[in-house]
């Protein structure tokens, strides 16, 4: 969530820079203490807010994979049960047979009675060939039934697990609930004055932050995506404007890794539903490397998650009460980057996307009353 103190998460003289640039929090007490305490408290609850709400993705991405999964092994289920039948048809015909006098007759006892010993050979080989068929179907049957008991049971352990996931998608809801109206009532008790104290605290100090990072020389020299990153940074683009909205995968409102994870879709790569997944499973790429299209990654536990665009600025999906917008790179405490596409070359040339009208206005705090997403099993 944009708009907070940068604490960047890096080494040496760039971490240096960025503890310098950050300007004091000195502002004038009031009655539920300074500004600077006020905008703490709120940037704690933002980012608790979204940690829950990261922690609700997973468990979210978890139950629809585990859908699946049950809809594949019901399948699969019913086709082994389908197997089973037709094998208990099978051995049933074949034991009716014999039991009607196809299979009574000793081959070696009619050999000796046939006046034809040719027809009585031809009729042995048949009725061994008949009963290699009777062991056979019993064999499939056996592997059947095997096959069908394993299959009841992991349908079994499926539908537990489905069960259990439920219940932890419920839970991590209510979380995210909770640090929501935590986070209205804080702003529902403070003045007028007091929220434009934060706002302007807030950009003094994410003016600091980024003037340090940009004049440490990290983000230096002419950077260019891929194509697959271009075509990301154009969906992003076309989304600003959007609402924020927790656990939200568009196309009408975004949560901050639904938008990354959307606008790289529609570059053709899949990448993981959750900021910590992104950060966990994609190629890590340091600052000096970083090129438009590439993921950002904000907070120590990777809690949120950006668009490079270029020039120092991301796209992203804020907080809530805000809008999906630009924001310079250093408006969060910065963790790292990640390249969904680490193997793919830059273009030579790249005009960047055109930015609607007001991409960057809009405070990044607030609350707009952002609703919880409907909770029907998927």
């Amino acid at each position: 969530m944009p708009g907070r103190l940068l604490r960047t998460v890096c080494t040496g003289a760039l971490a240096g820079a960025l503890a310098l640039a950050a300007p004091a929090a000195a502002a004038p007490a009031d009655p539920t203490g300074s500004v600077g305490g006020l905008l703490t408290r709120l940037r704690t609850l933002y980012q608790e807010t979204e940690r829950a709400t990261e922690a609700y993705n997973a468990a979210d991405e978890a139950l629809r994979k585990q859908a699946a999964d049950t809809r594949r092994t019901g399948a699969e289920l019913a086709a082994a049960r389908a197997a089973l039948q037709r094998g208990r048809d099978e051995v049933g015909r074949l034991a009716r047979q014999q039991y009607r006098g196809h299979g009574e007759l000793s081959p070696y006892l009619g050999l000796l009675l046939s006046a034809d010993p040719g027809e009585a050979l031809d009729r042995r080989r048949l009725l061994a060939r008949a009963a290699r068929e009777r062991a056979a179907a019993v064999t499939r049957l056996q592997a059947a039934e095997k096959k069908a008991d394993a299959l009841a049971r992991t349908s079994r352990t499926a539908l537990e697990r489905r069960t259990a996931l439920l219940g932890g998608r419920k839970k991590q809801k209510e979380a995210v609930e909770a640090k929501l109206r935590e986070v209205e009532r804080l702003l529902a008790g403070l003045s007028p004055e007091q929220l434009a104290g934060l706002a302007s605290l807030e950009s003094r100090q994410t003016a600091g932050a980024q003037s340090a990072l940009l004049g440490s020389g990290a983000l230096d020299g002419t950077r260019t995506p891929s194509e697959a990153g271009a075509e990301a940074l154009r969906f992003a683009v076309g989304q600003i404007g959007k609402p924020y909205e927790w656990g939200a995968e568009g196309p009408d409102t975004y949560d901050c890794s639904g938008l990354t994870q959307r606008a790289w879709a529609a570059a053709g790569r899949e990448i993981p539903r959750t900021s910590q997944e992104q950060w966990a499973t994609l190629p890590h790429v340091s600052l000096s490397e970083l090129r438009p299209g590439d993921l950002v990654v904000y907070f120590p536990e990777a809690t949120h998650v950006a668009l490079y665009l270029g020039d120092g600025m991301v796209v992203h999906a804020p907080r809530p009460g805000a809008r999906i917008k630009v924001s310079p790179i250093a408006a969060n405490p910065l963790l790292g980057a990640v390249r969904p596409d680490p193997g793919a070359p830059a273009v030579e040339t790249f005009a960047p996307p055109e930015l609607p009208a007001g991409a960057t206005d809009g405070a990044d705090e607030g609350f707009a009353g952002t609703q919880a997403p409907e909770t029907e099993a998927r």
